[in-house]
């Protein structure tokens, strides 16, 4: 199922705002409703996962992108503030596709080098 069709019926259920629960909520529904819908391809890799077997490029994005939400976002760090942007700069660069498309070796290498930064910015500086 090509993955703007699946973003698309995403979309049409779900309110911009309501909340990761009520997301998952919707993803499950329509997987329950169509065995085909899934969400782990890209418009351009609708055959290939998103996300079987790169955990260990996925789990490093995961980790730094929780960390960002819990040292900058819950904490109120305004948007403007240079500590934020440095680490949401590095949050964006991590969550490029271009690590994932070219899957191991120094690709991924540079992911997670990124993600490793990330983490020692959050870690020192909030």
């Amino acid at each position: 199922m090509p993955g703007c069709f699946s973003r698309k019926r995403i979309w049409e259920r779900f309110r911009p705002g309501s909340g990761p629960e009520q997301l998952a909520k919707v993803i499950d529904d329509l997987k329950r409703e169509d065995s085909r819908f899934h969400t782990e391809g890209g418009s351009w890799t609708n055959n290939i996962s998103w996300v079987k077997g790169y955990e260990s490029l996925l789990d490093p994005i995961q980790r730094a992108s929780a960390l960002f939400y819990e040292k900058a976002i819950q904490h109120g760090i305004p948007s403007g503030e240079p500590r934020y942007r440095n680490a949401l700069f590095h949050l964006l660069c991590a969550q490029t596709s271009c690590f994932r498309y070219w899957g191991e070796g120094l690709w991924a290498e540079y992911g997670r080098e990124i993600c490793r930064r990330l983490e020692a910015i959050l870690q020192q500086d909030f």
